[in-house]
């Protein structure tokens, strides 16, 4: 009996060409525009080299580190530390170019645009004049507030250097379009005194074809809409109102994105046209009618 040994396994052999291949299977798949999160790696005179998980490193220009000019690398990223960038390209030697100052900016828009939504107000400094009005550093981005949006709109060159608290009146990234208002702020800061059915007082400050704009005691503005003033048909408002005529009516919407209230006389009617005859003493009666209305009063100024 002819005892044989057990065949010996094949032995697989790995050549470099199959590691490249494994390696770049493996490999990330890098596109522009794209945030990555890399290691801080090594300095330069021109930028900073990244460990993104690449073939090799990628570049941080100088002009792409961050927002402002004057800022010092070593500070902005520590050797060894991690932080986010957006790849920017990738040249055809596999070359990855990076941007922090990009996705700041891509960032610092939608942040100012969900403040926007959500009627938030800004500080910003005054770093420039024109004769339009005057240009504010919002976290980096220059913005521009109209002089008719300003409080203070005589001499503009005393506002150069002075903190502003502002509203957001447009946000645009596409445009590069920032627009502010510090009197919508203040406006806005005054609604909260504002609750829908309140009686407030005022002076008619202008007249236009779709309704009466109304200078509040207490501060802002109302808009009394001309399908508001009375549940019949009016033909003219200057029939009825004149600037600087003194005025009483209900609030039914208070607009903290607009820094508006929505008014009515129309509620206080106890029959369709009634403000068109007897006005004066609609108004003269409006908190005792009002009264009798609380929580009864919708935003489209209809009375349930």
């Amino acid at each position: 009996m002819t005892l044989r040994s057990p065949r010996s396994p094949a032995v697989e052999t790995f050549s470099v060409e199959d590691f490249a291949q494994a390696l770049a299977a493996q490999s990330l798949d890098f596109r522009p525009g794209q945030v990555v999160r890399g290691r801080i790696f090594q300095y330069q005179s021109d930028g900073i080299w990244v460990d993104i998980g690449a073939k090799s490193p990628a570049f941080l220009p100088l002009k792409e580190a961050g927002i402002g000019s004057e800022e010092d690398l070593s500070q902005l990223f520590p050797l060894k530390s991690e932080a986010e960038f957006l790849i920017l390209k990738e040249d055809a030697a596999g070359q990855i170019l990076l941007s922090a100052r990009r996705l700041q900016l891509r960032r610092l828009w939608e942040d100012l645009a969900e403040k926007q939504a959500r009627g938030e107000v800004v500080t910003a400094p005054v770093i420039g004049i024109n004769k339009g009005g005057v240009v504010v550093d919002v976290q980096g981005l220059r913005g521009f507030i109209p002089r008719s949006h300003l409080l203070q709109r005589g001499s503009l060159e005393e506002l150069v250097g002075q903190l502003l608290t502002a509203s957001l009146l447009e946000v645009n990234p596409a445009a590069k379009k920032l627009v502010l208002s510090e009197r919508v702020a203040r406006q806005a800061e005054s609604l909260g005194i504002y609750t829908t059915g309140q009686v407030v007082r005022g002076k008619v400050s202008a007249l236009k074809p779709f309704g009466v704009f109304v200078e509040l005691e207490e501060g802002g503005s109302g808009l009394l809409p001309i399908k508001q003033v009375s549940q019949s048909f009016v033909a003219s408002l200057s029939d009825l109102f004149q600037p600087g005529q003194p005025i009483k009516a209900v609030v039914i919407d208070v607009d903290e994105a607009k820094g508006r209230i929505a008014l009515s006389l129309r509620v206080l009617e106890r029959y369709p046209g009634e403000a068109l005859e007897q006005l004066s003493t609609l108004i003269e009666e409006a908190e005792e009618r009002a009264r009798k209305l609380k929580g009864r009063i919708t935003p489209d100024g209809k009375v349930i």
